[in-house]
């Protein structure tokens, strides 16, 4: 069984989601970029706002690997009351000092999420070394939206890898990158952990757009 994670941007589509028993509210700003972050007090608005129980995770941005700036912005986004916060490991920038760096703030009790993209041939080599710095958990997105949903981008036996390879190391597991309805059958059979959705929960399935009710109803019955 995968828990649902929706994407939002604001306090209403927060509500909104939080109606429909989505099990993660994700707060990030889609015309951002692939993990556009939302500023540091409107994310903490949203967490007071919510009911303690809600999990919410919030990206930091898309940021280069650069140890200290990430590190910085990573303590910032834990200091809103977030339950996760996900770093995207885009390609520039040293990816390997940058997790060591986080270690610390993993090891206070932050639960720190790893964003991998699909589409930037990642190595998933770099799962044991978040395992060993202390992150809670790691996630295969895609970064570049026009290329198709994650399933077009990487093959199912690649995905099941990763969903395994997180498995054996203690790591939650997510799945996302332009999900549609008709992924989900597809994925569910590889048990990770959660799958995530923005664009296939707005209007004209597009990530820059409104939430649509019916879409949300639709993808929270289909992922159990």
């Amino acid at each position: 069984m995968s828990a649902m994670l929706a994407s939002v941007n604001s306090l209403p589509e927060a509500l909104l989601v939080k109606g429909f028993a989505v099990d993660i509210i994700d707060l990030k700003q889609p015309e951002q970029g692939a993990l556009g972050a939302l500023e540091t007090e409107r994310v903490a608005e949203i967490v007071k706002a919510l009911a303690p129980e809600t999990l919410i995770s919030a990206t930091i941005g898309d940021m280069a690997m650069d140890p200290q700036p990430v590190f910085d912005a990573v303590q910032a986004m834990a200091a809103t009351g977030v339950d996760f916060v996900k770093i995207g490991l885009f390609p520039e920038g040293d990816t390997l000092a940058t997790i060591q760096q986080l270690a610390a703030i993993a090891q206070q009790g932050t639960a720190l999420i790893a964003v991998l993209f699909a589409d930037a041939k990642p190595n998933f080599e770099i799962l044991e070394a978040l395992a060993v710095a202390g992150f809670r958990g790691a996630m295969l997105d895609t970064m570049h939206k026009s290329q198709g949903s994650l399933t077009e981008v990487l093959p199912l036996t690649v995905l099941n890898d990763f969903v395994e390879r997180c498995a054996n190391l203690g790591l939650l597991s997510g799945l996302a990158g332009s999900l549609r309805e008709s992924d989900i059958t597809v994925l569910s059979p590889l048990n990770p952990d959660y799958l995530g959705f923005r664009g296939a929960l707005c209007q004209q399935q597009c990530r820059t757009a409104k939430l649509d009710r019916q879409q949300i109803a639709r993808i929270r019955y289909l992922v159990k």
